[in-house]
């Protein structure tokens, strides 16, 4: 393909042991009301019939241009490499569990060509659970609070090819978080703006993650997560993870990683099961985050049904109150750990 034939966009989804949600992730992206794109997938060394089926896929649909790895590169390398192989100056992301809405490229790529100041677009999402039912709806007041979490899934991010040059794409040595540091570092170069509406399906699906066999090594990670954006809340450099200092023999993590943890179990759901880790592992004090992070432990294993419904309420309380502050027909600037500068609001900071 020439230079000149090469689509602006690129949907580019790496993919490894994704069945059995993986028919509805590439249908949902054939489905778009944007059609002019190519679809490009790695498959990173599956060996669950994912690879098989793509093949098929490929062959029913010239936009999908399939790859297969011949080794396992793991989720920052796989990340990294299917950018590599896509052509179009404009990513949009994927995740092979999810489902994109019918209007999620045509709407995202029209922010990035009305707005060529911005280099990253995301959207609210659906949480759903494995079997595809609704558990939660947009959380709208993402976009008002305070905060270093991104208020978008990584899947429904779209952004800018150069960005992903200027940045280096993802960087393996943020493990099982290399999206909230991908997004962070982008923040450092570029506006970057979310849509207020669910433009995507974020799948809670227990099975995706490699817990069971790698728990102290995921629990290692979100502890340099948490150190890390510990100095983005100071509003310090952290991109010398160095400066974060190295995981030592024996530490206690932070006790919120045990709420990470737990929370995809209780999404997907299950009963979570974390809270021996939590006493035996948990960096405990007299302090706010042990004393929040212990009683959603203990009632997550005690009647996790509750809490979900609890979860669930207080979300919608603290959307419908957001929602008189935001125009949800424009997408508002996001930026980590910061309402705005000069004391400016979400409200105030929509684009025209």
């Amino acid at each position: 393909m020439s230079p000149r034939d090469a689509p602006s966009l690129s949907v580019v989804m790496p993919v490894h042991n994704a069945l059995p949600y993986l028919d509805e992730a590439v249908e949902s992206i054939r489905a778009q009301t944007r059609s002019d794109f190519e679809f490009v997938i790695y498959d990173d060394q599956s060996t669950d019939g994912s690879a098989e089926r793509l093949e098929e896929w490929a062959r029913r649909d010239s936009r999908i241009k399939l790859f297969r790895g011949k080794r396992n590169l793991g989720p920052a390398h796989s990340s990294n490499e299917v950018v590599r192989l896509a052509s179009g100056s404009l990513i949009a992301r994927m995740d092979a569990d999810d489902i994109s809405l019918p209007e999620r490229l045509e709407r995202e790529s029209k922010v990035l060509e009305d707005h060529p100041d911005v280099g990253l677009v995301g959207s609210l999402c659906n949480l759903i659970d494995p079997q595809g039912r609704t558990l939660r709806g947009p959380e709208l007041w993402r976009l008002t609070r305070k905060s270093w979490l991104s208020p978008f899934p990584h899947g429904s991010m779209m952004f800018r090819r150069e960005l992903f040059d200027a940045i280096g794409g993802y960087r393996a040595e943020c493990e099982y978080w290399e999206d909230l540091d991908f997004v962070i570092r982008a923040s450092e170069q570029t506006a970057i703006l979310v849509l207020p509406m669910a433009l995507y399906h974020h799948r809670q699906s227990y099975s995706s993650t490699r817990l069971a066999s790698e728990q102290r090594r995921v629990e290692d990670a979100l502890d340099l997560r948490y150190r890390s954006m510990s100095r983005v809340s100071q509003r310090s450099n952290y991109s010398e993870l160095e400066q974060c200092g190295p995981a030592e023999e024996g530490r206690r993590v932070h006790p919120r990683i045990f709420v990470s943890l737990g929370s995809l179990q209780l999404w997907s759901g299950r009963r979570p099961r974390v809270l021996r880790r939590f006493l035996t592992r948990a960096r405990l004090g007299f302090d706010v985050d042990t004393f929040v992070s212990a009683a959603w432990v203990l009632w997550a294993s005690l009647s996790p049904s509750t809490l979900r419904a609890s979860i669930n309420l207080v979300s919608k309380i603290r959307s419908n109150s957001a929602s008189n502050s935001l125009d949800l027909e424009k997408p508002v600037e996001w930026r980590p750990q910061d309402k705005g500068r000069d004391g400016e609001n979400a409200a105030e900071k929509q684009p025209a």
